[in-house]
């Protein structure tokens, strides 16, 4: 008995030893090519092969809705994603590895932006072909985006500050109300607002300027959190942060400016797959190199041990402050996006099922780490995609799901780990 399951383990090790050899010699370059061709064979004969496997369509999120659906599908699911998205991309990749190691590597003779922009224009293709298939894989795709900016904006506080805030929708909130005031007061002829003051079609250009507003309204809202809480220590910022929360919601909900508890509409389609993506995209490029620059060392010695920090001259109320306001931005900027991808906002949209949902994304991902915080999101917007068909019982296992990962993991899956955009797109080393 006890050789036998000593057996077993050992075949579990080299398994995994065997796995991790196996994407460790695969370069960036060659698992977004392998994507790129299994989107690209799902696009072409998705839907045949789908009715051939008995199911009524191409599986709209990797199989998790038709399984909670019709249960009885669960091998023709698993069948479609394992060889339409698994194999594919699992072959092209190692067969590939050699080819594309030696381009990536001559890709480094080049200014690293490009480099970057190659890697980035091929993320794009796969999310773009993806998407692509449906409307609903288009939006799934959109609000993934904006969830991994309002997990990054929540971790410069949570992880890198060290705080714990409970902000977050209530500057969602307020990026969103600006946001979409801006462009419907300007651009569309509105039953709050009356006729719109600019032409409709000069309005795109105008967009990022409403995305800014909807940061700096938001940014300036922190300030009512920010100068209270941090003259105190211990837990006043999540009771602040919580009140803050409520009180933003609760305003909007009574100001009839803004069209109160029925919310406001209208909001022009400007929120496109593209710009969505421009935008994450900046954002993950602007916030890693803002916890990795001097400021963000400096909010990490904060967070160690701030009375050594403040022996060391670091200003730690202004170096909080900063990072507070810094991190609503980015939150204000994605309430802006989504507000336009929905086209209609209400108070409802950021109450404490909002909260719980960011929260998850950020202690699920990992604290202290880009890489986590994306991990988080895109994880836990599936996670929320696939149990929508289970309505409300969807908010108790998203918290659960929390929970447990606070018990067992408490910094996350991927927590304290820098992105290094060199070491990721850097060729690996293959052996022979």
């Amino acid at each position: 008995m006890e050789a036998s399951s000593e057996k077993l383990s050992n075949i579990t090790r080299l398994s995994k030893i065997s796995i991790r050899t196996f994407v460790s010699q695969v370069p960036l370059l060659g698992w977004l090519l392998g994507a790129l061709i299994a989107v690209a064979l799902e696009h072409f004969v998705g839907t045949p092969f789908a009715r051939a496997l008995g199911l009524p369509k191409a599986l709209s999120l990797f199989g998790f809705l038709i399984i909670l659906k019709k249960p009885f599908l669960i091998p023709s699911a698993v069948a479609y994603v394992l060889l339409i998205y698994i194999l594919p991309i699992g072959i092209v990749a190692r067969s590939s590895a050699s080819i594309m190691n030696k381009l990536a590597g001559k890709l480094l003779d080049f200014p690293m932006l490009f480099s970057v922009i190659i890697h980035l224009g091929l993320l794009y293709a796969v999310v773009h072909w993806w998407s692509d298939m449906s409307l609903y894989r288009n939006d799934v795709a959109r609000f993934m985006l904006i969830a991994v900016m309002v997990t990054l904006s929540l971790n410069i506080i949570n992880g890198y500050m060290g705080e714990f805030s409970c902000s977050h929708p209530g500057f969602l909130a307020l990026g969103a109300y600006s946001a979409s005031v801006f462009t419907v007061l300007l651009f569309v002829d509105d039953r709050i607002f009356g006729l719109a003051w600019l032409p409709k079609a000069i309005g795109p250009l105008f967009f990022p300027i409403a995305l800014i507003i909807g940061g700096l309204v938001a940014a300036v809202g922190a300030l009512a959190v920010a100068i209270p809480s941090f003259r105190t220590r211990g837990d006043y910022l999540a009771i602040i942060s919580l009140a803050f929360m409520f009180i933003v919601k609760s305003l909007i909900e009574n100001l009839e400016a803004v069209g109160g508890p029925r919310g406001l509409s209208s909001q022009p389609n400007w929120a496109s797959l593209p710009v969505v993506f421009m935008c994450a995209v900046l954002a993950v490029w602007i916030i890693n190199n803002f916890v990795r620059s001097t400021f963000g060392k400096a909010l990490n010695a904060v967070r160690d041990n701030e009375m050594a920090a403040d022996a060391m001259t670091v200003n730690t109320r202004r170096t909080k402050m900063t990072a507070f306001m810094f991190g609503a931005f980015w939150a204000g900027v994605a309430g802006g996006l989504y507000a336009h991808v929905v086209r209609y906002v209400n108070p409802g949209d950021f109450d404490i099922k909002k909260l719980a949902e960011v929260l998850a994304m950020v202690y699920f991902g990992g604290l202290n780490s880009v890489y986590g915080a994306i991990v988080g999101a895109c994880g836990i917007s599936l996670l929320g995609e696939a149990l929508r068909p289970l309505a409300l019982y969807k908010w108790v296992i998203i918290p659960l799901l929390l929970i447990l990962v606070m018990i067992y993991r408490p910094t996350g899956l991927i927590a304290f780990k820098e992105f290094d955009v060199k070491k990721l797109i850097q060729p690996k080393k293959v052996s022979p």
